[in-house]
């Protein structure tokens, strides 16, 4: 919902909160969370400067916009608030709850004024346009006017045989429109008189436009044409095509001159009210589309859906903007700024979100690709971003503002890897049309097209001189270019499937490859292999060397091993056993002295290089029902020491972990985490809760709770300091929403000593196993 001036906006989510955003950056604002239940309705005061909210928590609440502050809580009501409304003055909030009764309350005191009771279960309500009267329509069958300076009721509209679902008022006040539950006796009535002026004979639902000449009808089930209605003859003078499966949301320009539209399609359409035309048909939503509105300017256009995902429509140009502080679906890279010190991540969600590494606040939103976005990397100067994508591009990025430098177009398939070159100064695509090309960073031109290999080019990496590009392609082959000519210097060909990865050697002379349960050593120079490690039981996922360059660590997804090969010898010196799910990332520490394994299924293993010994592991539980999975290439180390790293998982959430060493022992803590819409207790304030033990607020204060409470919550922080324990303040999902227990929020965490290689069970490994919070 946007404010009367367009200047902030308001997005109700299914965790009992409200976000708050302002329209000139769309950063997010406030997160107003007090609510209990789910929050049913908002509405914004004439003046933009309050909103009110209802909730199934049987509760009104009046929040500040400026300073997120809860003003009011309005309690009275002995059922679910259903909806609720501001008068045109702001004086007056109207609530309607499913106790059969409105309340009528005064803002200047919060008490209530008024209460409507009397005419069994009441449907829908609408405030005039002067905000002096209120209609709402009853199980009864009647339409009931009240007076909203006396309380008494002013009119009863009879006749209607069923029970009144939908209530509108036109823009000047004097015509009422009502729907009966079956969307099939549609009325428009004269205010003044009482009089039943028309049978409009459509189906569905309808909407006024601001000019009061025409009203809008759509169905959200099997018809798809979207009617459009003389208001003065009730004649339908044109049919709009609408959506294919049923249309769920309309709305008209402030102008009325324009009608956008949602539906089951997953797309928006723009429509000219007067001729019928489809202006703009804008696609980029991922399941049916909810609501649509416009901005108060008509400038912009708003749209939900069930992809849990705001969209933000340029009017004129049909392009849009999500609206969100994480990702709504799987993540797929993450990349890390030591300068900024900042996390970048990458999703399905076609978006690119950067994270403060110490907060874990949410900075930007960078918003442009039309598909997943698959791999990002920072510049070697940290001063950019590149991100490739399914939608056949590559992009720049400028890290500071997050202005979109250029695009870089010309693949016709999926653009599956982009790197940076070690100077900067040039990018490497990959994509599956069986192509490399190498971008120039300052004018986004395309350099060299490198032609070669069959099935699609996996990836692209630069030599550490930047002057050589390898490549390695479905068909079993890996190449090397001339990053000056874009010539073919070397075709590597010797393994018997696919190439899963390639790495080239620190200082440049040799080149690792992993797929068919061996690793093999080429010569840069002749392209010659030079060794081939074998001793894997399945198929190698991934080859990384040391950081001095005398050895290669290789992982199987198969036998669920960790090797480390010595380079010059050929003999493998460690085979790391313990993994139970199949190993598909491995990365050095940044000293080489330690080594970290990762299962794309959420299982972590650091390992001591020299000897051998497990120093933690880090694992998932009930992976298959929680969806928490670490994403193959989520894993980052984030200071020098091997202290800190970044995980990335598959409920878009990104995750910050702290490695402390506590005598012989090594403890994983996490240090924050992002919300993924699934758990946050961001500002709960746990000073006063009673029953907490000294670990129970350790653990919330990880996922973002305070000591103290915020400012923004004080009417909030109030009324949950005498709760008994911290089960009744953070309550178990509803059996109708996916269950997020500890196991899939928090993982096991199990310390392991250099002396004994045995796992330490202690009592934080209990608590993260046995705790269910939720907000």
């Amino acid at each position: 919902m946007y404010s009367p001036d367009g200047s902030s906006f308001a997005v109700l989510l299914s965790d009992n909160t409200i976000n708050m955003y302002t329209t000139s950056n769309w950063e997010r604002t406030w997160v107003l969370r007090g609510h209990s239940e789910d929050v049913t309705s908002i509405a914004y005061s004439p003046k933009g400067d309050r909103i009110v909210s209802g909730s199934h928590d049987y509760t009104v609440r009046v929040w500040d916009v400026s300073t997120g502050d809860c003003l009011f809580i309005l309690i009275g009501h002995f059922g679910m608030v259903e909806s609720v409304a501001y008068s045109a003055q702001g004086n007056v909030i109207a609530s309607r709850s499913d106790d059969e009764t409105i309340r009528l309350w005064d803002m200047e005191t919060g008490d209530c004024r008024s209460i409507v009771s009397g005419c069994d279960y009441i449907h829908d309500m609408a405030f005039s346009p002067k905000g002096d009267h209120i209609a709402f329509g009853c199980q009864d069958h009647r339409v009931r006017i009240w007076d909203v300076a006396s309380g008494e009721c002013q009119n009863i509209l009879i006749g209607h045989t069923r029970a009144i679902s939908t209530i509108a008022y036109s823009a000047q006040g004097d015509l009422l429109m009502s729907i009966d539950v079956y969307s099939l006796d549609i009325r428009l009535w004269e205010v003044g008189t009482g009089a039943c002026r028309l049978l409009l004979d459509a189906n569905g639902t309808l909407v006024f436009s601001p000019n009061r000449n025409q009203i809008a009808s759509f169905q959200s089930w099997y018809e798809n044409e979207i009617g459009l209605w003389d208001a003065a003859t009730g004649v339908c003078v044109l049919s709009l095509p609408g959506h294919e499966g049923g249309t769920y949301g309309i709305a008209y320009s402030p102008q009325g001159d324009q009608l956008v539209s949602g539906g089951s399609d997953m797309a928006v359409r723009l429509w000219d009210a007067e001729t019928g035309e489809c202006r703009h048909t804008m696609n980029g939503h991922m399941t049916s589309v909810q609501n649509v509105l416009f901005s108060p300017k008509g400038d912009h256009i708003a749209s939900v859906s069930g992809d849990n995902t705001v969209r933000l429509w340029n009017v004129g140009s049909g392009t849009s903007r999500r609206l969100s502080n994480h990702h709504s679906n799987n993540m797929l890279y993450i990349d890390y700024s030591p300068k900024r010190n900042q996390i970048a991540s990458s999703s399905l969600d076609s978006t690119i979100r950067l994270w403060d590494a110490a907060t874990g606040s949410h900075s930007r939103t960078l918003v442009g690709h039309g598909d997943y976005v698959y791999i990002i990397s920072y510049s070697p100067q940290e001063d950019r971003l590149v991100s490739c994508s399914g939608d056949k591009t590559a992009r720049l990025w400028d890290a500071d503002s997050g202005a979109c430098l250029f695009i870089l177009s010309g693949h016709t398939a999926y653009v599956f890897h982009v790197a940076f070159s070690p100077h900067g100064n040039q990018v490497a695509s990959s994509s599956y049309d069986n192509t490399v090309r190498l971008w120039n960073v300052e004018s986004g031109e395309c350099q060299h097209i490198l032609i070669g290999g069959s099935g699609g080019v996996e990836a692209a990496l630069y030599s550490p001189q930047g002057d050589q590009v390898a490549s390695y392609s479905q068909d079993g082959t890996a190449r090397l270019w001339d990053v000056e000519t874009g010539a073919c210097e070397q075709t590597l060909i010797s393994h018997s499937g696919d190439i899963k990865w390639i790495e080239y050697s620190p200082n440049g002379n040799q080149i690792a490859s992993a797929d068919d349960a061996t690793v093999q050593l080429w010569d840069v120079e002749t392209g010659m292999c030079t060794h081939i490690f074998i001793g894997h039981q399945g198929y190698v996922a991934r080859v990384v060397y040391s950081p001095r360059g005398d050895q290669v660590a290789s992982a199987s997804c198969d036998d669920k091993t960790v090797r480390l090969w010595d380079v010059e010898s050929g003999e493998c010196r460690h085979t790391f056993v313990g993994h139970t799910k199949g190993i598909h990332t491995i990365r050095y520490s940044p000293g080489g002295n330690l080594i970290a394994s990762w299962s794309d299924e959420g299982e972590g293993w650091l390992w001591d290089v020299e000897t051998g010994d497990c120093h933690w592991t880090l694992n998932y539980d009930n992976l298959s029902a929680s969806n928490h999975s670490i994403w193959t290439y989520n894993f980052v180390w984030i200071s020098p020491d091997a202290d800190s790293f970044v995980t990335g998982s598959l409920d878009g959430s990104v995750r910050v972990w702290d490695v402390v060493e506590e005598a012989d022992e090594c403890r994983v803590r996490m240090r924050w985490r992002s919300p993924n819409g699934q758990l946050s207790v961001e500002d709960a304030c746990v000073q006063d809760v009673k029953g907490l033990s000294h670990l129970d607020k350790r653990l919330l204060k990880q996922r973002g709770a305070t000591d103290g409470p915020n400012f923004r919550l004080r009417e909030a922080s109030k009324k949950v300091m005498s709760m008994t324990s911290v089960a009744s303040k953070f309550k178990s999902f509803p059996s109708d929403t996916t269950e997020l227990d500890s196991s899939s929020t928090s993982p096991a965490v199990s310390s392991r000593s250099t002396r004994e290689n045995k796992p330490n069970k202690r009592r934080i490994q209990r608590h993260l196993k046995t705790r269910r919070y939720i907000l």
